[in-house]
């Protein structure tokens, strides 16, 4: 098993248990006492959890990390990613919006030819240069969490652009919508779909059911790729 699978692992369990116990990892995960110990030293590291006595419990956060978020889901993002860039072709302006499962389309660019993006993910900028894709990053407020930059000089700089194709990620969805934590990335992703001929978001399956703090965008205002199945009170919503 993968590290990075084990973290999986372990979140969920503590996210249901909301405290779990060393001998607890090492019977269900089938690992060694020290293998449980550094797998809770690394959560704890990014954040994820706090060390107690015996084990661990869980820290609410209200945003997570874009470091440890690469790490998460890294196969399924990949997958959406992938999908994703399908509906790309040669010539198009493209949105990219921060975050960790947008950032797995830029892979899936090389063969594309022509392309324009503009973006609000700093973390973005090493890998799109690296394919020659002529790139704009938007100014405004630097937020370090997430890697995107955000607020009223990014969502203005967004009114001198019109996208073919958007790609947009939240931290929830459920039947109310699409959702983020940060007021200030909200306009910015609001601006955006927008100005796209075509909108997408991004998401993997952790973030069904969930709700962050402010809705940004309703079920109908794009298309939504994930991994698996989408659920059913979820996808009546968008097919009514």
């Amino acid at each position: 098993m993968l590290n990075i699978e084990r973290y999986n692992l372990i979140l969920e369990l503590i996210k249901k248990r909301k405290n779990i116990k060393i001998n607890e990892i090492i019977e269900e995960l089938n690992v060694s006492e020290a293998t449980a110990r550094r797998d809770l030293n690394f959560l704890e590291e990014k954040g994820k959890i706090k060390r107690v006595h015996g084990g661990a419990i869980l820290v609410e956060t209200k945003e997570e990390n874009i470091d440890y978020k690469k790490l998460i889901f890294l196969d399924e993002k990949n997958r959406i990613g992938k999908e994703a860039s399908s509906y790309v072709k040669d010539g198009d302006t493209i949105f990219l919006d921060a975050g960790s499962t947008v950032e797995c389309v830029i892979k899936y660019l090389s063969d594309k030819k022509d392309l324009k993006v503009v973006t609000n993910g700093f973390t973005h900028l090493k890998k799109l240069t690296k394919l020659g894709i002529e790139t704009y990053l938007l100014g405004g407020k630097i937020k370090a969490t997430t890697g995107a930059t955000v607020g009223t000089t990014a969502f203005l700089s967004l009114k001198n652009y019109n996208f073919d194709i958007v790609f947009i990620g939240a931290n929830g969805i459920n039947i109310d919508g699409y959702s983020t934590p940060d007021s200030e990335e909200v306009i910015v992703k609001a601006e955006a779909i927008k100005r796209g001929k075509q909108v997408f978001f991004l998401c993997d399956h952790s973030k069904f059911n969930e709700n962050s703090f402010i809705n940004f965008a309703s079920l109908k205002d794009g298309t939504l790729i994930t991994d698996g199945e989408i659920p059913k009170k979820i996808k009546d919503k968008m097919e009514e």
